[in-house]
């Protein structure tokens, strides 16, 4: 009886924790002359993703269906060590930027965007030639730095820390959304015109992105200088835990993407069946981005990412027993899901647990960490045979050890802090110390 007491009163708590009144004004996210500062980063950061189409589709006509599988190769190999350079560019200065400057976030969502239709333009006249990888990198760099930027300012148009997961969940699936629609436009293109004209096309999608970013608000403040604590912050269990987890899973993300690629090519297969394999993870990562948003309303953000992992490797396994291209599309769905739902509960973390100060650069280190794997896991992908039911046992292996050894750092901390089940909030002292100094006057906070 005692213990249905404890229970009842445990849920009760839980649910008025994260219940929907916590998302009062998630609604009120329109667009117009009225919009809200989120609806702006969100139409700018959409209408960027339909120039990242065009762009992508460009490049893998010219790098990858338009060679041999054994010049395809060597420029997949070329194209996979080229971005790993963006990161050794842009970690050092862009952090320490983003979080010291007064409206540097907004001012470099704008440039970013303006220099990569520029570049676009230029692509467009080297695409079958050898300026396409210089121009190629700084599209890279440009990209990058334009997502870490986007990651930087979304808790600045939040009304506080528990809508961080709805947040990136509702910027995702506008992307998603922004993808699917410049998809389609983007392949007609390509057929009818060519790659070149592909790129002059995102070009002006990426000046229009760059004139929707004119409409993010400016920074009401300046992040102070970073203290030890605050350096220290980042080093916190709940960040380097999620970090390491998240690691796995981006390697995965590479892994699949271009061993798929290769055992199709390998199989001879059409163009319509790599369109099936791509159609599926877009399905996988919007049905990933959609769940991430509920579940927060019941789960901490750690055990969104616990399950994001090991759900889907216990999949892999038997889609690996029963392999086929339906078991290749499944894979390619689950493991783009796990990815786009545990990066969400991983932003949400580093937002929440990472001070003002310092989270432009932690945004871009746990970036460059992330390039890092998802890099590792396409060179393992080019380098072995492209024989279908080993890669996906490998990759089930892989995500079933980072998922069962995060779910083991999530449970000690849990024990460590007191913090009973998946359901309970985290903890007022964690929140308290990555709050710190970092809420604004009531004036200066956004509506979502």
């Amino acid at each position: 009886m005692q213990q249905h007491r404890v229970r009842r009163h445990r849920r009760s708590r839980y649910a008025a924790a994260t219940s929907k009144p916590q998302y009062p004004r998630l609604a009120a996210t329109r667009l117009g002359p009225t919009s809200t500062p989120f609806a702006r980063l969100a139409l700018s950061h959409a209408t960027s993703v339909c120039g990242d189409v065009f762009v992508t589709v460009a490049l893998a006509d010219s790098l990858f269906f338009s060679a041999a599988t054994s010049a395809a190769r060597l420029k997949v190999l070329l194209y996979l060590a080229l971005t790993m350079a963006p990161f050794a560019i842009v970690a050092p200065f862009l952090g320490p930027l983003l979080d010291r400057s007064r409206g540097g976030r907004r001012l470099i969502m704008i440039l970013c965007n303006v220099l990569r239709g520029v570049v676009c333009l230029f692509l467009a006249v080297h695409i079958h030639d050898l300026g396409l990888y210089p121009l190629a990198l700084l599209s890279l760099v440009l990209a990058k730095a334009q997502g870490i930027t986007k990651n930087s300012l979304v808790p600045s148009v939040v009304n506080d820390q528990s809508a961080l997961v709805l947040a990136n969940s509702r910027l995702a699936l506008l992307g998603i959304l922004g993808g699917t629609v410049a998809a389609p436009v983007a392949g007609l293109l390509l057929k009818v015109f060519g790659g070149d004209w592909v790129l002059r096309v995102g070009a002006v999608v990426f000046f229009a992105a760059g004139f929707l970013a004119l409409g993010i608000p400016r920074a009401t403040r300046v992040a102070p200088g970073e203290t030890q604590a605050q350096r220290d912050a980042l080093h916190a269990p709940s960040i380097v835990t999620a970090g390491q987890a998240m690691s796995f899973v981006r390697g995965a993300v590479g892994f699949i993407t271009f061993f798929g690629a290769f055992v199709l090519k390998s199989e001879h297969r059409s163009a319509s069946v790599f369109g099936l394999l791509i159609a599926a993870s877009a399905i996988g990562n919007g049905l990933g981005t959609v769940i991430a948003a509920p579940l927060r309303r019941r789960v901490r953000e750690e055990w969104i990412l616990v399950g994001s992992i090991t759900v889907p490797a216990v999949l892999l396994v038997f889609a690996a027993r029963l392999y086929g291209l339906p078991a290749l599309a499944l894979a390619a769905a689950m493991v783009a899901g796990s990815a786009a739902c545990g990066r969400l509960a991983f932003d949400s973390i580093l937002q929440r647990d990472a001070h003002d100060a310092v989270r432009g650069r932690a945004v871009a280190r746990f970036e460059t960490r992330f390039q890092l794997v998802w890099v590792a896991g396409g060179l393992v992908a080019v380098a072995l045979p492209p024989q279908g039911r080993l890669g996906l046992f490998f990759i089930a292996i892989v995500m079933l050890f980072a998922g069962f050894v995060y779910l083991g750092a999530v449970r000690h901390q849990d024990a460590e802090r007191g913090v009973v089940g998946p359901s309970a909030p985290p903890p007022d002292s964690v929140v308290a110390d990555a709050q710190v100094e970092t809420r604004e006057p009531e004036a200066g906070r956004r509506e979502l």
